[in-house]
């Protein structure tokens, strides 16, 4: 049986025990012999004391009995020592030394078997108890007195270690506490008798021996992986201006070797990040305690169930967390969770419970603390916030229920009815806000009254190094994460200006049907004045970001590049500045500042649900009065002429190289996506029998259930959104787009025509 196979079926935490205790016992060794030269030295018996205490404590909670007596008897030897009640003597350092031994012993039988072993240590418990009340024990034999002898108190043959030999007679107790203990001397001629020797050394056997956990695990300084950390970051700095250098010339050679470098610091810098990430069980272990004990307190029962533990984030972060997670588990014992006769009154089990949840999900790390408590009462929230002065009257009319139940985030904000040594005092859930954002990360509360409340913290998986968008407003540049895009959208001048409104003074952009807010980088830098409806625009490059659910677009001169940046704090003079997250240093060399995208949601108001409401409002009316407006897909089908899709029917737009192309019965086929795609020509023009060779064909694809269609065009020239007048429903066959005539193109009909049967299966 190796090691692996007998660890991989521990727990985590016995692992964890393993290895802190074999490093504890090889200080220990180190600890008592020193003791010996310096008996007086207080704070050294004190460090050996709390560390067998530590092993006897731990062994208990994790049921190792043998373990725990060895470890009690010899940490009730040295608290008399600790104590001063007499000195330190050569037997109780050898029996002291001994009880290391046996420990070791009795963990190597655990790493291996997963038990303690058969061994007998009631010898050594014996000795130590009897060192303990001041009887006389018999002297333990060394090493070199019976070197075959195989007891509790002596060390394994396989570790090799030098015999200890003692030049002089052993000195009997009792021995003054003042007076230094004599020093065991080692000789070297046991270890030169046997490199001599034609036997095979013992120290051999070790190298067949399974590495043990201990020897599996390497401790290291935080400051040390820091450190490490942004020694990355410098060189992904400069793996970045390598790169952008190497593109401006034509060396084959620098061109290898800056793609070598880029690939081998990506994966250098992928395996840091990793020696950083913890599971987030790290950050709940102590919550179930907090809760067993606070919920004992408040008359309540409540259990605590957790989800997702092993989900991993940088330890930076990590950290950041622990107290306001403390916080907000407190604070659904103490507030949410009713008392078990109110639940059972309500008809809910006596018991509550709190279920800790995280996931990953597109670049950052889902925290849910969840409750089935008796939610929050928005009513109430409301009155304390006017109460306090907090909101007036006027503004908590205008705020949806969402929107109160955040006010509870907001300094100085209870609704505590008594102030306790658990809540009341107004401090807290703001401090909470605060140092979550502080790591960029967002917090929700929803609530439903009777049924329990959810907390939700989203917060990005490391703060080093991420990919971002890199844009140009007002000739500075400026740094996005990528975490927070979703699309990019290119207007030109004339589509700007007919497609951009107004809408409460807020331009939007209708987006496949949906409203979509803008937001002007320029004006939210204060570098331009606010635009107004009668302005009109050149060609706009929106950066459609997230922010929370609620989407909007960010409008910029110019978008530049994507890259890996490394985040560099604010400098003192901008740390307040809610719509910059922090800065990086570009390829070129120069300073860019990274945009927060939930401060600057914040700022232009996006996140106000009451704005989204009134837009929302405003935009079903202007669907209602537009009715007939069609998004549009318009192609050249391959002879000058011009024609119009419906957007709705199309389901991809795909290229194809014509030497794809394949003849099947009566139709032209291509592979696509594992099946065989038919063809048809629109306008029976094929661009491909045109010309010889190789040509690109720009498809339409028309999917019905999982039957797909490509439409072959010439070319693809633009989407519009255009009003479309109808009779009885139906789409006109002509009509006239960005002043040209134009054929409306009803794809399911020319799919149906050509392949009946097809559409007949989907249909089936």
């Amino acid at each position: 049986m190796t090691t692996e196979n007998a660890v991989e079926g521990f727990d985590e935490v016995v692992k964890e025990f393993l290895v802190e205790s074999y490093e504890s016992l090889d200080q220990l060794d180190g600890d008592l012999l020193a003791l010996e030269d310096t008996p007086e030295d207080l704070d050294r018996l004190a460090s050996i004391f709390r560390t067998v205490h530590t092993i006897k404590g731990t062994s208990g909670f994790l049921a190792f009995p043998k373990l725990e007596r060895v470890a009690h008897v010899g940490e009730s030897l040295l608290v008399p020592l600790r104590d001063g009640d007499f000195g330190l003597t050569r037997n109780m350092a050898d029996n002291l030394l001994h009880m290391v031994d046996a420990i070791r012993e009795i963990l190597r039988h655990i790493e291996s078997d997963g038990v303690e072993g058969d061994q007998d240590y009631e010898d050594l418990v014996a000795r130590l108890e009897s060192l303990r009340s001041g009887e006389p024990t018999t002297e333990v034999q060394t090493d070199s007195d019976s070197p075959e002898e195989d007891t509790p108190g002596h060390r394994p043959a396989v570790d090799a270690e030098p015999v200890i030999e003692s030049n002089e007679s052993q000195i009997a107790e009792p021995e003054s506490p003042n007076k230094p203990a004599l020093k065991i001397e080692s000789t070297a001629k046991p270890a030169l008798s046997r490199q001599k020797s034609s036997e095979p050394e013992p120290a051999a056997e070790s190298v067949d021996r399974p590495q043990s956990v201990a020897d599996s695990t390497v401790r290291i300084d935080v400051d040390l992986l820091d450190k490490l950390m942004n020694l990355v970051g410098e060189l992904v700095l400069s793996r970045n201006q390598i790169i952008q250098f190497s593109e401006t010339i034509e060396d084959p050679a620098m061109i290898a070797a800056s793609q070598r470098l880029n690939l081998i610091t990506t994966e250098l810098q992928e395996g840091v990040m990793k020696t950083r990430m913890q599971p987030i069980r790290n950050a709940w272990s102590k919550l179930p305690r907090v809760v067993r004990d606070l919920s004992a307190s408040c008359g309540k029962d409540v259990e605590v169930q957790m989800e997702g533990a092993d989900t991993e984030l940088d330890k930076t972060i990590l950290e950041a967390l622990k107290d306001p997670l403390t916080h907000i588990v407190r604070n659904s014992v103490d507030h949410g969770i009713e008392s078990a006769e109110t639940r059972q009154s309500n008809g809910k089990p006596a018991k509550g419970v709190l279920c800790l949840r995280a996931f990953h999900e597109g670049g950052h790390v889902n925290i849910e603390i969840a409750d089935d408590g008796g939610g929050i009462d928005s009513e109430r929230v409301r009155e304390k916030a006017i109460e306090k002065n907090l909101i007036t009257e006027e503004q908590a009319d205008r705020m949806s229920e969402r929107e109160l139940i955040n006010l509870i985030l907001l300094p100085g904000f209870s609704t505590a009815a008594k102030v306790t040594n658990v809540s009341g005092r107004g401090v807290g859930m703001d401090v909470v806000k605060t140092n979550i954002e502080r790591i960029g990360g967002t917090i929700d509360i929803q609530s439903e009254a009777g049924q329990g409340t959810t907390l939700r913290i989203k917060i990005p998986l490391t703060l080093a190094i991420v990919p971002a968008l890199i844009v140009k407003t007002d000739g500075d540049q400026y740094a996005i994460p990528q975490v927070s895009l979703l699309e990019l959208v290119r207007l030109d001048s004339e589509r700007a200006r007919s497609q951009i409104e107004f809408i409460h003074e807020t331009p939007v952009y209708r987006l496949r049907g949906n409203l979509l807010p803008l937001v002007y980088l320029d004006e939210q830098l204060e570098l331009k004045q606010k635009r107004h409806p009668e302005d009109q625009p050149e060609s706009v490059n929106i950066v459609v970001l997230q922010a929370e659910d609620q989407p909007f677009g960010l409008v910029v001169d110019t978008i530049t590049d994507t890259q890996e940046i490394v985040v560099k704090p604010l400098g003192c003079h901008l740390k307040n500045v809610a719509t910059y997250a922090g800065t990086t240093i570009m390829g070129d060399g120069t300073v860019a500042l990274i945009l927060d995208v939930f401060g600057l949601a914040n700022k232009c108001s996006v996140l106000s649900e009451h704005r989204s409401r009134a837009l929302t409002h405003d935009a079903n009316e202007s669907i209602e009065q537009n009715s007939n407006r069609q998004e549009m897909l318009i192609v050249d089908p391959g002879d000058q002429s011009r024609a119009a899709i419906q957007l709705t029917s199309v389901a991809r737009l795909e290229e194809f190289d014509s030497t794809q192309v394949e003849r099947s019965g009566n139709s032209d086929v291509v592979q696509y996506r594992g099946k065989i795609m038919p063809l048809i020509y629109l306008n029976g023009y094929s661009p491909a029998s045109q010309c010889e060779g190789s040509t690109r064909l720009n498809t339409v694809v028309f999917a019905s259930d999982e039957n797909r269609v490509g439409v072959v065009v010439g070319k693809i020239l633009d989407i519009v959104s255009e009003q479309l007048d109808s009779a009885n429903g139906n789409l006109p066959s002509r009509c006239v787009v960005q002043d040209r005539v134009t054929e409306i193109v009803d794809l399911p009909q020319i799919v149906r025509a050509s392949f009946p049967e097809l559409m007949a299966s989907s249909i089936a």
